[in-house]
């Protein structure tokens, strides 16, 4: 197994041991990303922007692995309140292709932000 790290030219480095994304063989592994710029800076005052933030973060290590968001297969999402719930369906149906991926959604203790998204992706040959 050769495991390649995948880290966006344009990115925040990580905040501690660990790639933004991980290539092993056609998958691609993109590990939670919040609603941060480059610079680390939250992007966005309510749930929709910080969603949108989120996935551009996730859509930034997808393209420099060579995918594209019709890739995703597996999305993990972490609210920081489940009434938030029906606006992260809206935003998913906005930002991501059908057929949508399998996903799981958590009520989580985040600190200043709304949301974090992880991902799995399939690659192209």
């Amino acid at each position: 197994m050769h495991k390649i790290p995948v880290v966006p030219a344009d990115s925040a480095p990580p905040a501690g041991p660990y790639s933004p994304g991980v290539r092993v063989g056609n998958l691609l592994f993109v590990s939670g990303q919040g609603p941060f710029d480059a610079a680390g800076n939250l992007v966005g005052d309510d749930f929709a922007s910080q969603a949108r933030a989120a996935f551009a973060n996730i859509e930034a290590i997808v393209r420099a692995a060579g995918g594209d968001l019709s890739g995703i297969v597996r999305i993990g999402a972490y609210l920081k309140s489940l009434d938030d719930f029906a606006e992260w369906n809206a935003v998913m149906r906005d930002v991501l292709p059908a057929p949508y991926p399998a996903r799981t959604t958590i009520p989580a203790d985040l600190p200043d932000f709304l949301i974090e998204i992880d991902a799995v992706a399939v690659l192209p040959e």
